[in-house]
């Protein structure tokens, strides 16, 4: 597992950075604006159908299937399953794209409500879902290939695929852009093309192992069922932090024009320790704990679930703190150039403030989650899933109420709601800050039905390892205060020199977090012996 770990986490760092690019040549070429959160509203969509299957439902509810006829069966019923599920669930999501562009502005006054009312801004909307729906069915075959590799431990090409989108749109910002009568299409044809060419990417490698066969209609097939029936629980239960983003999307449309693009930049700082790690880790253990449970392997279950809960906060906690601490100087450094200016700055540093807060439940849910599908147990999942959107919901309510109260002149307050709500600037913290609550009580009622499940035994030396972590971390903050302290505004520093000191503070909090973990007795054989 450790070796898959190291596999995935390795492309997936590649794809990240080249995302992080992404990110800032957007917000050079185009800024924050009405065009751009007309992009971001358009791009979300179809991301979180991308993470749901890529990342959730179809791998949860694919893999485990897949290796117990993998275990069980003959090579030729293996090419049989693959070729059923590609033709079954290419076919509805077919069905499911082409109503989604038939019907895109329905879909937009949906989860923009608040730009109905402004013409130009609606008509980008739909234009863009047009383009970019159709990845849903492109990243779902993607998926699937994924899912057959990563069974056959094959981690790196997977991982490494989705540096493709990211590189048609940092192409499509910088190139396209400017062949284009409307420069921000150019973004939803780069995602339009990126799904096409991810699919395209991975067939050779399945053609290797003799799983690449044509699409055939497998509706009753008894496997074909089998994954339908544990997938359509686990579209819920692995993308609870996912819905709560889509709910986010439609609330800050009645916000401020920017408050999109700021909530999606400050998702990306997030994607690198979820993604390298978090993601990683519950894909490369699915497999793991799969054939466990086949097995009736109980210890080996455990211990493999434990090991993943302990590599997870090794990265997480850090991440979690690092990421609060130097919001302002990773966005400033990152995106403020071009059109991105220093109020933009201040206003995606609160998005990411409040968001990184949430980072530890984010990651270790991702490594919860297949303790219950390698049991074939989606139901639970679900309910946790559904107590967490609840929270999520009211808590947007709440802290909406309470900052507008705080931060709206008299003026404001005196007239309509939402027009005071779409002049306030800083409200789309509300959201950040119960996305991030809410994925905690996601977190601890999965811990709490996973321990009344009896499936997992905690290992030896939990208590060594959280005072360790305590530790490092207690040192790593006091080290990026002292340097916040020293540069306190990041906003009017030249970019070189913001460049040189973000290195100096990166560089310095990681090594103090390290040599400080290793002091206090921490070991690499610790993850092995886990």
């Amino acid at each position: 597992m450790l070796r898959g770990l190291l596999s995935f986490s390795s492309m997936t760092m590649v794809s990240r950075v080249l995302g992080l690019l992404r990110d800032i040549s957007i917000s050079h070429v185009f800024g924050a604006n009405a065009a751009t959160d007309a992009f971001w509203v358009a791009f979300r969509i179809p991301s979180f159908m991308r993470r749901m299957f890529a990342e959730g439902s179809f791998s949860t509810a694919f893999v485990p299937v897949f290796i117990e006829v993998k275990e069980r069966g003959r090579h030729a019923d293996l090419k049989e399953l693959m070729s059923r599920v590609a033709g079954t669930l290419g076919g509805v999501l077919l069905v499911v794209a082409a109503a989604c562009v038939l019907f895109a502005p329905q879909v937009a006054a949906l989860f923009t409500p608040g730009a109905v009312h402004e013409p130009h801004k609606f008509a980008l909307t739909v234009e863009l879902l047009r383009l970019t729906f159709p990845f849903l069915l492109f990243v779902s075959l993607t998926a699937l290939c994924g899912g057959a590799l990563n069974s056959f431990h094959r981690f790196g090409l997977p991982a490494l695929t989705p540096v493709i989108l990211n590189v048609c749109m940092i192409a499509g910002a910088w190139w396209l852009s400017r062949r284009l009568q409307t420069p921000i299409l150019a973004l939803g044809w780069a995602v339009f093309a990126a799904g096409i060419f991810q699919v395209l990417f991975q067939l050779p490698a399945l053609r290797r192992l003799d799983l690449l066969a044509w699409p055939r209609w497998g509706w009753n097939h008894p496997d074909v069922r089998r994954i339908m029936r544990q997938m359509l629980p686990t579209l819920f239960g692995s993308s609870v932090a996912q819905i709560n983003l889509l709910f986010d999307t439609v609330i800050a449309s009645l916000l401020i024009s920017g408050s999109q693009t700021w909530l999606s930049q400050a998702d990306r700082f997030l994607e690198l320790p979820l993604g390298v790690f978090g993601v990683a880790l519950g894909t490369v253990i699915l497999p793991s704990l799969s054939r466990h449970h086949v097995a009736t392997d109980h210890d080996g279950f455990s211990k493999a679930l434990d090991w993943g809960l302990r590599t997870t906060l090794l990265i997480a906690l850090p991440a979690m703190f690092g990421l609060m601490l130097l919001a302002e100087p990773l966005v400033a450094t990152l995106f403020q150039n071009g059109q991105f200016r220093p109020f933009d700055t201040r206003m995606t540093t609160l998005s990411v403030t409040a968001l990184s807060f949430g980072v530890p439940a984010y990651a270790q849910v991702k490594v919860l989650l297949p303790a219950f599908y390698a049991r074939k147990d989606t139901r639970t999942p679900v309910r946790a899933g559904v107590a967490a959107l609840l929270t999520n919901m009211l808590l947007n309510g709440l802290f909406l109420w309470l900052l507008y109260a705080l931060w709206a002149p008299p003026a404001l307050k005196a007239g309509a709601l939402l027009v005071g709500l779409s002049r306030v600037p800083g409200l789309h913290l509300a959201l950040g800050m119960a996305s991030a609550l809410a994925s905690y009580v996601n977190l601890l009622l999965l811990w709490r039905w996973l321990g009344q499940a009896g499936i997992y035994q905690r290992q030896p030396g939990w208590r060594r390892h959280l005072l360790q972590l305590a530790l490092a971390c207690a040192a790593m903050i006091v080290v990026l205060l002292l340097g916040r302290c020293c540069w306190p505004d990041w906003t009017h520093m030249g970019s070189i020199a913001r460049v040189g000191r973000l290195a100096v503070l990166v560089g310095a909090g990681g090594a103090t977090y390290v040599a400080v973990l290793f002091a206090a007795g921490f070991r690499l054989r610790q993850l092995h012996h886990a």
